[in-house]
């Protein structure tokens, strides 16, 4: 099992980071809330451990913006904000837990297995992709992008990108909603100040360059926005590229 582990603490985080490793798991840690979300895409987590006060980018932040994102791997919130009000919140934001500092870590790890034993049990009901397309497949349960079983290198808004465009191949999603999405809890929305109106353009055309030959290709509909389709000019060349038999 692989735990991201999102705790500026540098006492609490070797503490936890020690105690699941003896316990036969993998420990991502990340102190910075502002590179979370990357870290989050690129670790696959299993469950993710996170902590509100974060340099960078609140914890809350970080978790809208996995949520907004597509990310729906477990969470659970470690804080010294043990309120009910803080509670809600983070539950009503897309925390699947929350414990408070401080904490029993027998009781931890026994809410990390369960929510790892659950999050498992609906990938086995329900698949683990959510969307595929031409080789292009979302894992559900950690929000990775793959190609022919190989995880893609994306950015965090190229994979946002790509994931909005994979629920819906074949289909315009309209530019202002993958702005929406693309942007999230990252650099505001593409209402917000400091998102340029042509920054979703951008991401556009690096996801085209990294999709090039994959068999899919992102389409501009001018006054619609933008659509996933296949490339026929991909599997042309695959064939001419072929060695005669």
């Amino acid at each position: 099992m692989k735990l991201l582990l999102i705790e500026d603490n540098a006492a609490m985080q070797t503490t936890l980071a020690r105690s699941f490793e003896r316990r036969g798991m993998q420990v991502v840690p990340c102190a910075d809330g502002a590179r979370a979300l990357d870290r989050w895409l690129s670790s696959v987590p299993d469950v993710v451990l996170l902590d509100l006060s974060l340099p960078g980018q609140d914890g809350l932040q970080v978790l809208s913006a996995a949520r907004a994102a597509g990310l729906q791997t477990p969470v659970i919130i470690l804080t010294a904000r043990g309120t009910v009000g803080d509670r809600i919140l983070g539950l009503n934001t897309g925390a699947d837990d929350y414990l408070a500092k401080p904490f029993d870590l027998d009781e931890l790890e026994a809410r990390v297995r369960a929510l790892a034993r659950r999050a498992r049990g609906g990938t086995a009901e329900a698949g683990h992709a959510a969307a595929e397309f031409c080789g292009l497949a979302v894992d559900t349960a950690s929000g990775a992008i793959y190609q022919q079983g190989r995880p893609l290198d994306l950015s965090t808004r190229e994979a946002a990108l790509l994931r909005a465009l994979l629920a819906r191949p074949g289909h315009a999603v309209a530019k202002e909603r993958l702005s929406d999405l693309v942007f999230a809890g990252t650099a505001g929305s593409a209402g917000e100040p400091g998102v340029q109106a042509d920054a979703i353009e951008v991401v556009v055309y690096r996801l085209r360059k990294k999709l090039a030959g994959s068999g899919a290709t992102i389409v501009t509909l001018r006054g619609l926005g933008y659509l996933l389709k296949d490339d026929p000019g991909a599997a042309a060349d695959d064939a001419a590229a072929a060695p005669a038999r």
